[in-house]
């Protein structure tokens, strides 16, 4: 070999090399980039990628920092989900904080955030805080647009006639449910009628459990005319006599069925006591579209499925078969005896009712449940009762003109190829691809060869 030869070989190899380690240097620089800066493109025709336009107006509105933290590990297969989910809302908002906690090596920051699955997400904003159950876009949105208000929605809870206390750690008593919803942003205050002859204006939510004493008649009244502005309403009617109440019940048309509810059902959960009633399935409603636990409701009534005219009824929580209102006294055997007036499930626990709001714009939501025990202090953290009790107020709570965040259906989820198509692509692949790369190889040595 000639040393002009013997030169370019090795300005040759020196070029080689220098290429090599530029092209692996910009791999780390780009692997780098990478890890610490999300960009992307979303080509999708449905823009399945990107945010919808309910979360980019929910994001655009928070003015201060959000904190997410995701319970699970970043290299988990849901972890990599939430990962893609996160990165649609750093599209619309770069400055989020994102950090991964695996729960099994930190059980006590997901106590702390009442995290008790995988994949639950902690959202923290100017010192509200609220868990996310379901990784969905909708679940997600939801629950940034309420810890995200400026507003902070009041809640009044009716007392002074025996009813349970915000403030009391007895066991009946709704002192840690208090305390949940005004970490998520909600002022509680008692109210006594007594003192203060009309529900003020400013209250969102009027909380009334089934009181010890009855009502005055001219309570009773007052709560009327709260209902007649387009008060939202939480009614807790715990087994016992309601004639107390009467008037309210009369107002908008319930009527609670005779007797306990006994549910065969709780058998299957070890449960002995038959009054203990259980739901487990749900329909397609606001208020439990996001359940997945059991609920459990110990000793409650039913209701017969009916409202006043002028409202929209729902039962988005309804005993099994199997179940029904027990009107004889409950020991040994208890069967159904329907010529007692025993009706069999399924029965209805709750009735969420709705109409247009009266004297303001939005809607007029009433939830009646049949029992009050399942967000006391001694069943709050039961089963699925905490999220249940969540919802429900958040559902009652809503502000008018918000509309929930609707679920994005794609429609190119699913790709269809003739056999034509189909032909032509595996062929390529197979065929017409390695056949261009063989081709492009013999021309370079051909062309190197030559030189």
């Amino acid at each position: 070999m000639t040393e002009r030869a013997r030169h370019e070989l090795f300005e040759r190899r020196l070029v080689d090399g220098i290429f090599y380690v530029l092209l692996a240097v910009a791999v780390v620089l780009a692997g780098w980039l990478g890890a610490r800066h999300d960009l992307y493109w979303d080509w999708t025709q449905t823009q399945r990628n990107s945010p919808s336009g309910e979360t980019v107006a929910v994001l655009t509105r928070l003015s201060a920092p959000l904190q997410i933290t995701v319970f699970a590990e970043r290299s988990q297969p849901i972890g990599q989900e939430i990962a893609k989910l996160l990165a649609r809302y750093r599209s619309a908002k770069s400055d989020l904080e994102v950090t991964y906690v695996d729960p099994q090596r930190f059980p006590e920051r997901a106590r702390a955030a009442d995290v008790s699955l995988a994949g639950q997400i902690l959202l923290e904003y100017r010192g509200r805080r609220e868990t996310v159950g379901v990784p969905s876009e909708e679940a997600l949105t939801a629950a940034i647009a309420r810890i995200g208000r400026e507003e902070r929605p009041w809640i009044a809870v009716l007392e002074g006639h025996g009813e349970r206390s915000i403030e009391g750690g007895a066991a009946p008593d709704i002192g840690r449910f208090a305390e949940v919803l005004r970490g998520r942003g909600y002022r509680l205050e008692p109210l006594d009628l007594a003192t203060t002859a009309t529900v003020p204006e400013n209250i969102r939510l009027l909380l009334l459990s089934a009181p010890a004493i009855a009502l005055f008649p001219g309570e009773n009244q007052a709560i009327i005319d709260y209902l007649k502005r387009g008060g939202n309403l939480l009614l807790l009617a715990d087994p016992g006599d309601l004639e107390g109440l009467r008037p309210i019940t009369d107002y908008l048309g319930i009527e609670a069925l005779p007797g306990l509810m006994v549910d065969a059902n709780v058998a299957e959960l070890r449960i002995e006591d038959p009054t203990v009633a259980m739901v487990a399935d749900y329909p397609d409603h606001p208020l439990t579209r996001d359940l997945s636990q059991h609920i459990l409701f110990p000793g409650s009534i039913a209701f017969s499925a009916r409202a006043a005219e002028g409202w929209t009824l729902a039962t988005p929580l309804q005993t099994r078969k199997n179940s029904w209102n027990e009107t004889g006294p409950i020991r040994g055997d208890v069967i159904r005896e329907q010529e007692l007036g025993e009706v069999p499930g399924p029965l209805p626990l709750a009735l969420a009712m709705t109409r247009p709001a009266p004297q303001r714009p939005g809607e007029q939501r009433v939830l009646v449940l049949g029992d009050g025990d399942f967000l006391s202090n001694a069943y709050l953290d039961i089963a699925g009762n905490r999220a249940l009790a969540l919802q429900t107020v958040q559902w009652l709570t809503a502000p008018e003109g918000t509309a929930a965040v609707p679920a994005r259906t794609f429609p190119d989820r699913d790709l269809t190829l003739t056999r034509t198509l189909s032909l032509v692509i595996g062929g390529g692949a197979l065929v017409v691809l390695p056949a261009l790369l063989l081709l492009t190889g013999l021309i370079i040595r051909w062309r190197r060869r030559r030189g």
